[in-house]
């Protein structure tokens, strides 16, 4: 039996080029997929009336260490050097499985509710093998769009995050590959969370890389992030041990050379930009606008709710509002008129959705309102008063909107928000997130 869900006559923005833009239109969702975008479809289907929405791609957040929901604005005023000892070294050695699972189910649904479709779970907490299990098990409850990335352990400081002789444990991370992800054509996908060079000896570092490519998941690593990061020249040691490619995202690339760059670009590598985390902890400007001269397609990720929002509307107003800042007084100083890459309203909206699922290689599937795609839609209440009037639709998602405004989430056809509120039991995620959060708390004090 083929279940039909109609999304009537919404504003939609499609991310298509072939489809555009359409003030009023509907969109036709067939078994979990678009079947048609144009206006005034009739089917025999559940009817979502769309009047007053703004009807867009999800939000794919390509980077966030989800298990750090239980321990939320703990580091408020942290710099990335105090990140490492004020998480990495207090908090990640007292995770129990129960704490992993508590915060990823509490953390995915507070993507979902903010409108982001597609998460990749950046998730150096496998301290045990019961920890990813407890991630994962989260994830699937939630029914959002996933890649896991599977992390180090984070037990000690000293032994994981400067010349670690660590690798990954390779016989869990094939484990968890044959238990969770057999099929890549499922709604989660599997990576691995790699830390490099300079965090690790090069053998860790080639060991890394080769079990993920002998398992055919793609690799996600930091790099560049910070003075200390930058000056490792991580991708360029990369480089040297003939370890980059296509299957690796770059997280952060403040502090890249231009051979960096160049390095990156030429071996089809892909990027992750946090540029809220990057400006208020000391990462480095974010190189939105850099990556895309490098003809890159850069995404934008969340990072850690320790120090920052969860939420894509703060990443999209901190890149844009950073990188225009930069650009508009570098050309000041030099008197000469901003360049045609300058970032728009519009694209940040592109590089919030279809150059995420480009990113966590997810772009066949999800990212535009493509007739063939799994249906992740968000409809964006345009009737609210921080929204309307709108005159230009795009920057009303980009530049007006919050997360008060996520009126609608699908996600693989199904309904994860509707009317403004989520379908999943919130009142047990919070009670169990704060539970995680007091045992947390006492476990620190007991040290």
């Amino acid at each position: 039996m083929t279940v039909r869900t109609l999304l009537r006559a919404g504003h939609v923005i499609s991310m298509d080029p072939d489809i555009g833009d359409l003030p009023r239109a509907d969109v036709l969702i067939e078994d979990g997929k678009i079947a048609a975008v144009r206006p005034e479809i009739s089917a025999d289907a559940e009817v979502l009336d769309m009047t007053g929405r703004i009807v867009i791609p999800g939000f794919v957040d390509t980077h966030r260490h989800t298990w750090e929901a239980s321990i939320r604005g703990v580091a408020p005023d942290a710099t990335l050097d105090d990140y490492f000892v004020d998480i990495l070294d207090t908090f990640a050695p007292l995770y129990t499985p129960e704490d992993v699972y508590a915060a990823n189910l509490a953390g995915a649904l507070e993507c979902l509710n903010a409108g982001i479709t597609t998460l990749v779970d950046w998730s150096h907490i496998n301290n045990t093998p019961e920890h990813p299990d407890a991630a994962i098990q989260a994830l699937a409850e939630t029914g959002i769009r996933a890649q896991y990335a599977y992390g180090s352990a984070n037990t000690s400081l000293a032994d994981y995050w400067f010349e670690s002789k660590i690798a990954i444990p390779g016989d869990d991370v094939r484990r968890i590959r044959d238990t969770h992800f057999a099929s890549d054509d499922s709604l989660f996908t599997m990576a691995l969370a790699t830390r490099g060079p300079g965090f690790c000896v090069n053998d860790v570092v080639t060991a890394e890389w080769g079990l993920a490519r002998e398992l055919g998941i793609p690799i996600t690593v930091h790099v560049g992030m910070g003075r200390l990061a930058g000056r490792f020249g991580m991708a360029k040691q990369l480089h040297d041990l003939g370890l980059l490619g296509p299957d690796t995202t770059y997280i952060h690339c403040c502090y890249f050379s231009e051979e960096e760059w160049r390095m990156v670009a030429d071996s089809g590598g892909t990027v992750s930009i946090a540029p809220q985390v990057e400006t208020q902890m000391g990462h480095g400007w974010p190189p939105v606008m850099k990556a895309i001269e490098h003809g890159l397609r850069p995404s934008l990720s969340v990072d850690v709710v320790t120090t920052v929002p969860g939420d894509m509307f703060t990443q999209i107003r901190a890149a844009f509002g950073a990188e225009r800042a930069r650009v508009n007084a570098e050309c000041w100083q030099a008197d000469v008129p901003v360049p045609e890459t300058m970032l728009t309203a519009r694209r940040m909206l592109e590089i919030a959705t279809l150059n995420g699922a480009h990113v966590a290689g997810l772009e066949d599937r999800t990212g535009s309102l493509t007739p063939g795609k799994r249906a992740d839609v968000v409809a964006i209440d345009a009737t609210a008063l921080n929204v309307a009037p709108v005159h230009d639709a795009a920057a009303a998602v980009t530049l007006s909107a919050d997360v008060s405004n996520v009126d609608t989430v699908i996600v693989d056809g199904v309904i994860r928000k509707r009317d403004g509120r989520l379908t999943a039991d919130v009142d047990r995620a919070r009670r169990l997130v704060e539970e995680s959060r007091d045992r947390l708390l006492a476990a620190k004090a007991a040290r």
